[in-house]
């Protein structure tokens, strides 16, 4: 699986690159900024870009839109973006459109290799790795007529499990309940905020995001 990194940091690049070579990962590019980054991507089209949030020049969110351009101009690349930062806005422009493919990971929070090496994969596969910060903050956000305040305790408990790219197995086994009580809840939640039983995975991540966006 073809790999670029993006990332300006050069011993966090190199880093990143040494894990994922050795765990089978091909990393057909380094890059230090978001010019390097595209010009990577449109030539050798990878199937995984990682991609640091925040890079040259201004280390605001150059990366970020570098990772949506990269979604736009090329469905088939899968972006996992990193941050030292929760930043719930721009968690939401990331996965505006799809979590289909996309993942948002804290730096600091990343304390298993195989944990991180398992978000690159199912962000590979078209599947979703949320850092659980990042979820919670979103949860939190205040809105009023907030449609998640239908939801119980648990089914919230459940839903930010479901967001951080949790299957519902791996949400049984976190709980400590029968995996059909967990597709109980997922119906439920589905149900309590309109969101269809039917379409892409990315509908488990959706079912936070899609009322939560900023307006």
């Amino acid at each position: 699986m073809r790999v670029v990194i993006a990332e300006d940091s050069v011993l966090l690049r190199e880093g990143i690159a040494r894990l994922l070579g050795d765990a089978g990962f091909d990393v057909v590019a380094r890059c230090g900024d978001a010019e390097e980054l595209h010009r990577a991507v449109g030539a050798l089209q990878p199937e995984v870009a990682i991609v640091d949030i925040r890079m040259p020049p201004t280390h605001t969110d150059e990366g970020l839109r570098a990772a949506v351009a990269i979604r736009a101009a090329h469905p088939g690349v899968r972006v996992l973006v990193l941050s030292q930062y929760v930043e719930p806005a721009l968690a939401l422009r990331l996965f505006a459109d799809s979590a289909d493919g996309a993942g948002y990971l804290l730096k600091d929070r990343i304390s298993d290799v195989a944990d991180f090496v398992g978000a690159v994969h199912r962000v590979a596969a078209g599947g979703t790795a949320v850092d659980p910060m990042i979820v919670s903050a979103l949860v939190s956000r205040p809105r009023p007529d907030d449609p998640l305040q239908r939801l119980t305790p648990r089914e919230r408990e459940v839903l930010e499990l479901m967001a951080t790219g949790h299957s519902n197995q791996g949400i049984a086994d976190r709980l400590v309940i029968t995996l059909r009580a967990v597709e109980k809840y997922v119906s439920t939640i589905f149900g309590k905020l309109g969101i269809p039983a039917t379409g892409a995975e990315s509908r488990r991540v959706l079912a936070v995001l899609l009322f939560l966006r900023a307006e």
